[in-house]
């Protein structure tokens, strides 16, 4: 059977239709923050089959995998690849109304031009093709990424990272930018004291200095982040249960990270007491750098701990957490805005039910100095899906201005995502254009569609300064 994704998939009026095939189509994308490996892009890597540029590391597909009674030798166990692509196709069908039945079949038709959809009969075919055409120098990395217009990608790298693959992007003739991204939650994280203090020493020898005291800490960090800089950072990401805000003075976290570099753990309020004062001196290095800060908020990691024993984290045993997220937020951010050293912030909630504490968060530290500073991020993880995309879409337009949103992410580890940013743009456009086909907004395609391309792409090119 041939695939459903028509020129007009999801859109469902003349309006939608228009606002999407005459202003968003086709613009340049900036994906300014994902997990892809910078050695892969500075490598320009050709991959040898369809399963290992789109079943490794992805496990948004791992955990349908496994709900379809999938056995892990197939999923992230020694299957071949082919068996392994055998199990996804057998999968799929049973995705239906799951968002990983729409990426699937976009996926397909946009790299490949398959327009057959994926089950067990057409799997064989799918594979021979796909294989076939990966060995063309057009489907190495860089071209994959180019078939899709994509302009900017923003990796997620760690202080010790020596961005050697960064800096031989800088030099080559790669047809769209790679910048890094400034993640440093380890030199938060002290809950294991053994695992924080082997990672503040790879920290010491990546600054090239001793830590032996809370300021050389951030001493360390202030030479890792300027490299950073030079090498054309401009943005930082955090990953957070919620935005960390217990009271902590200075001389308290100086004795507590020498308790913890002493190899003691960190006892009831102490290790979030921490974290806040780490949290805090993280958000003031960025307001020195002039960058954008990242608050991808919510999770709870690592459920299942029998896997994550045999394979590891990043596996797909995380959900969504229901930390309280407005009074830490709250005092966080007003901490900062009270001296003036609150960065351009986005913020990104994985919890749908903290949709409206978000929204409305944001507009208590708007302060007319640029347009849209502080920004409810798209939505995001579980919950980037039509549903979700709607649904954060329509509570931003309530308490905040949807016009100036820099948009969508593919916060993905697979060079096959992309479609991602297609796939907002046409709920984007539909949701406008059902408002003005219900004649609840005006059909001026001039003012509507100006808002559709700033969305799309160029509120992110002036926000993040590319």
């Amino acid at each position: 059977m041939k695939t459903f994704i028509t020129n007009d998939f999801l859109l469902r009026t003349d309006a939608a239709r228009e606002l999407y095939h005459n202003y968003a189509e086709g613009l340049p994308i900036i994906d300014y923050h994902c997990h892809l490996i910078p050695q892969q892009i500075a490598e320009n890597k050709k991959f040898d089959n369809i399963t290992q540029v789109w079943l490794y590391g992805d496990h948004y597909k791992w955990r349908a995998m496994r709900a379809n009674g999938i056995n892990e030798r197939f999923i992230t166990g020694n299957g071949s690849d082919r068996e392994k692509f055998q199990a996804w196709a057998q999968t799929v069908p049973n995705a239906v109304r799951n968002p990983l039945y729409h990426w699937t079949h976009l996926e397909l038709l946009r790299y490949f031009g398959i327009d057959d959809l994926l089950n067990p009969d057409s799997a064989e075919d799918i594979y021979n093709r796909t294989a076939e055409l990966l060995q063309q120098d057009d489907y190495r990395v860089w071209g994959l990424l180019k078939k899709m217009n994509v302009e900017t990608v923003c990796t997620t790298d760690d202080p010790v990272d020596s961005l050697e693959y960064h800096i031989k992007l800088k030099d080559s003739e790669c047809p769209f930018k790679v910048l890094p991204a400034w993640r440093p939650d380890k030199a938060m994280n002290a809950r294991d004291p053994k695992k924080y203090n082997d990672y503040i020493d790879r920290l010491a020898a990546a600054a090239d200095m001793d830590i032996n005291s809370f300021d050389a800490l951030f001493d360390a960090l202030d030479k890792r982040i300027e490299f950073f800089h030079s090498v054309g950072c401009r943005v930082a990401d955090f990953g957070l249960d919620y935005l960390y805000s217990t009271p902590c003075s200075d001389a308290d976290a100086k004795k507590l990270f020498l308790k913890v570099r002493s190899g003691k753990a960190l006892e009831g309020m102490e290790l979030p007491k921490f974290q806040s004062a780490v949290l805090y001196r993280f958000a003031l290095q960025v307001n020195r750098m002039g960058w954008v800060q990242q608050f991808h908020v919510g999770p709870v990691r690592d459920n299942n701990s029998r896997l994550l024993g045999s394979l590891g984290p990043d596996t797909g045993f995380d959900s969504i957490g229901d930390f309280q997220q407005a009074k830490p937020m709250s005092r966080f951010l007003n901490r900062l805005d009270s001296t003036n050293q609150l960065a351009k912030t986005i913020l990104y909630n994985i919890n749908p039910a903290d949709n409206e504490v978000f929204a409305t968060m944001i507009a208590n530290f708007q302060d007319g100095s640029v347009a849209g500073k502080m920004q409810w991020g798209s939505a995001w993880w579980f919950l980037d899906q039509k549903d979700g995309i709607e649904k954060q879409l329509n509570c931003l337009s309530n308490h905040g201005l949807l016009s100036q949103m820099v948009g969508m992410l593919t916060d993905s580890r697979s060079f096959l995502s992309y479609p991602r940013h297609e796939y907002f743009r046409r709920v984007l456009c539909n949701l406008f254009g059902t408002d003005i086909t219900n004649g609840e907004l005006p059909a001026d395609m001039d003012l509507i569609g100006g808002i559709v391309k700033n969305i799309s792409y160029y509120n992110a090119k002036r926000y993040f300064g590319l």
